[in-house]
């Protein structure tokens, strides 16, 4: 299991890592159970930011980094697997001393975790996916990410965003949460389109996890948004039923972010999944 780390930088800046020829921007707070935190499409490390301020220094040390092509880190333009990826946050683990971590990812945070678990298992101390699409990619959705990713190379993110912004959040929430609103149309805004467009490349290419689930012997929390359009909650039963020692919570009034939507919510249900995973023996 993962042991207990502090993190020695006192700063609110972000920190950066030179790691596999690129920089990786990244937060890193607290001390205690280790957990790195991989934000999904089109997003930054900002979208954890309730869940910094509800675990950091709590009996947790939180690492949430900008993956390549988003936030701060260096954008390299072309294909971005979610291997590549991978090998990034393992790389930046290995440039904070850290051998084993929790893992929390969101939507393409959580293919991108459902990799760093196949390539590295044992670096996996515990796996939260929240609103993860294990499947492969369909032949349809494969066309539709390479048009998406030339559209966002020359038209930016704008447009995507004002289609997209319900769908990520549900029209109610979009409605009754303002800030939260502003908070992901922000982030989308600020996406660099090159960097947006390589990941959609690689997802392009996303292989089938769906065989490694009943591989899976880290302790696995499963989270998925009552009105998730894009992974819907049958999604995540459906992975519940294939890893053996998984639970499942379908949090009521969320989307596809549920953990900006209903922030308190997931962060209890995060909290007692975590606190059983750094106490076990």
């Amino acid at each position: 299991m993962a042991h207990e780390t502090t993190n020695t930088a006192n700063s609110d800046a972000p920190d950066t890592a030179s790691v596999r020829g690129i920089d990786v921007s990244y937060t890193d707070r607290g001390a205690g159970y280790p957990i790195l935190f991989i934000h999904g499409h089109p997003f930054d490390r900002t979208m954890w930011d309730p869940q910094v301020r509800a675990f950091a220094g709590r009996g947790y040390r939180v690492i949430v980094p900008d993956l390549r092509g988003y936030g701060r880190s260096s954008v390299v333009p072309g294909t971005t697997s979610l291997s590549v990826f991978a090998r990034d946050l393992a790389a930046l683990l290995d440039h904070l001393g850290l051998d084993v971590v929790g893992v929390v990812g969101l939507s393409m945070g959580g293919q991108v975790a459902l990799e760093l678990y196949r390539l590295f298992p044992d670096r996996v101390d515990s796996l939260t996916l929240a609103a993860t699409n294990p499947r492969a990619e369909t032949d349809e959705g494969r066309v539709s990410r390479l048009a998406m990713a030339e559209r966002l190379r020359e038209e930016g993110m704008r447009g995507y965003t004002e289609e997209m912004l319900v769908g990520m959040m549900t029209a109610d929430n979009v409605r009754d949460l303002p800030a939260v609103a502003d908070h992901v149309r922000a982030m989308m805004y600020a996406a660099p389109p090159e960097g947006a467009a390589a990941a959609q490349r690689g997802r392009a290419q996303r292989p089938d996890y769906v065989p490694l689930l009943r591989r899976v012997s880290a302790p696995t929390l499963l989270v998925g948004g009552r009105q998730d359009g894009f992974t819907p909650p049958d999604f995540t039963e459906s992975m519940h039923v294939m890893i053996p020692d998984s639970v499942v919570e379908i949090i009521e009034g969320a989307g596809h972010l549920p953990n900006l939507e209903r922030p308190d919510r997931f962060n209890e249900v995060l909290r007692r999944f975590l606190d059983r995973c750094r106490t076990r023996v």
